[in-house]
């Protein structure tokens, strides 16, 4: 979909892929996609690893990236662009409706990401950061431009994070002297399960902050980095923003007091704020994050989708921009991200955020990770049906469940008790470790899953429709 999009002309893939210690070949797949884009006239492939059998070759169309590579000179002219000139295309993750092209252009979004690392992250020339992304996410280009522009120093990684042992992260980070380490939430929640000895096992002094972005935090989860990552005594730089932004609109900083799971406030040159219904802006109390005035970074609109940009950020408040995720700032100044405000539960007139439920689910020590959609009810309109995925060697069973419950109703109160508790083996996720609750409120419901393109591992619609 994002080649014909785009009507791309040339397509860079690797020939094959390593994961987990086996060869995953990555042709054969392009060659399917490209079965349905005809506007595709070079495929350069990079060999990432020796095969015995590649895939077929279309003799005029598919090159080798070595051998283009062999005859080129050392130096290439630069070319001069305008700042307004187009730099990218990246596509959203999808998690609503079908991915939408962001337009950056080449001054936005390398200022943008070189500002939220040089500002609130402190990195510095020399220093060297290593975030855990995907390249076809934000965070990709994002971690190139930012620490280039910088003059520090970026860690790449192919492969899984637990792989060959548990203590893979932290053996990169030791052997590299990462000073500022990128993780997400759901990825410390699976190491969490590992117990603390991989960590202690590598001298991980070289580390000044540790960031995260991708999904909400749960207070276990953050403690658990803080406590025994970061000695309890480093920032954790919680960061949200996202693609349209070209980075953060919160984050955590060196000099400010920390809570578990919150942000220091905006970035420097983010005119942030949370409203209530009427665009009023409001404290103590859950609302929609905006941003009143313009920033670098800002995408210039939708690839060819003009006014779906205007109707996704510009028509709910005058003048402002609206995010789409519910926020609150607390009595010290502390700012809290509380899920997509279009993922909110309606049960019976009370709102609560999918995020508020799975960070109680989580707190139980049986729990990996969980998801909380809305389903239709009768009565209420909307009930919450909660999936969790649980610590390896742990059975799901009914004992298990009324505790998970308990757990809820004793924070929540009754009314808001999940109609439905279901155990899991997996949840999807987009490749950057964001679940996807429209697949699974649709999964569970029988329904049409739409667009997949930006799932991870289709399998994990199949968990779904067998939870239990």
């Amino acid at each position: 979909m994002r080649l014909s999009d785009t009507g791309a002309r040339a397509l860079f893939p690797s020939n094959a892929l390593l994961r987990r210690g086996e060869t995953v070949s990555m042709k054969p797949v392009a060659d399917v996609a490209l079965a349905n884009v005809p506007s595709v006239r070079h495929v350069i492939v990079h060999r990432r690893v020796q095969q015995d059998d590649e895939a077929p070759w279309t003799p005029g169309r598919d090159h080798w990236w070595d051998e283009l590579m062999a005859d080129q000179p050392d130096t290439a002219e630069t070319v001069v662009t305008s700042a307004e000139d187009v730099l990218m295309l990246i596509y959203t993750r999808g998690t609503t409706g079908t991915p939408k092209g962001a337009v950056d252009t080449h001054c936005g979004f390398p200022v943008k990401a070189a500002q939220d690392m040089y500002h609130p992250m402190d990195l510095r020339p020399g220093e060297v950061l290593y975030w855990m992304t995907d390249m076809g996410w934000m965070m990709g280009p994002w971690l190139v431009f930012g620490t280039l522009l910088i003059g520090a120093t970026m860690v790449l990684y192919d492969g899984a994070p637990d792989y060959p042992d548990p203590g893979r992260v932290w053996k990169i980070v030791a052997d590299h002297g990462v000073t500022h380490l990128g993780v997400s939430p759901t990825l410390i929640r699976a190491l969490m399960g590992y117990g603390t000895e991989p960590v202690r096992r590598h001298d991980l002094s070289s580390l000044r902050a540790a960031g995260s972005t991708g999904s909400p935090w749960d207070p276990e989860s953050w403690l658990w980095l803080f406590r025994n990552v970061l000695g309890g005594e480093k920032p954790i730089l919680n960061y949200s923003g996202g693609t349209e932004i070209s980075g953060g609109i919160l984050c955590g900083n060196f000099f400010k007091p920390m809570k578990p799971c919150s942000f220091s406030g905006p970035v420097p040159g983010m005119d942030a704020d949370v409203v209530d219904d009427r665009g009023r802006s409001i404290r103590g109390a859950v609302g929609e994050l905006v941003i009143r005035r313009p920033w670098i970074g800002m995408t210039r609109g939708f690839f060819r989708d003009p006014d779906r940009y205007v109707d996704t950020y510009w028509r709910r408040f005058e003048g402002m921009w609206v995010h789409g995720d519910f926020a609150a700032v607390d009595e010290d100044g502390l700012w809290y991200i509380l899920g997509r405000s279009d993922d909110t539960i309606n049960v019976g007139g009370k709102r609560i955020g999918p995020a508020e439920v799975e960070s109680i689910l989580c707190a139980h020590p049986d729990v990996v990770e969980a998801a909380v959609v809305g389903v239709p009810h009768d009565v209420k309109g909307q009930d919450i049906a909660a999936f969790v995925v649980l610590q390896t060697g742990t059975k799901g069973d009914e004992k298990l469940r009324n505790e998970l419950m308990k757990l809820v109703i004793n924070e929540l109160g009754r009314a808001l008790k999940p109609g439905a508790i279901r155990f899991v083996t997996m949840l999807p996720k987009t490749r950057n470790a964001k679940v996807m609750r429209r697949i699974i409120r649709a999964a569970y419901l029988g329904e049409d899953v739409g667009d997949t393109s930006s799932l991870e591992d289709p399998v994990a619609i199949i968990a779904i429709r067998e939870s239990y």
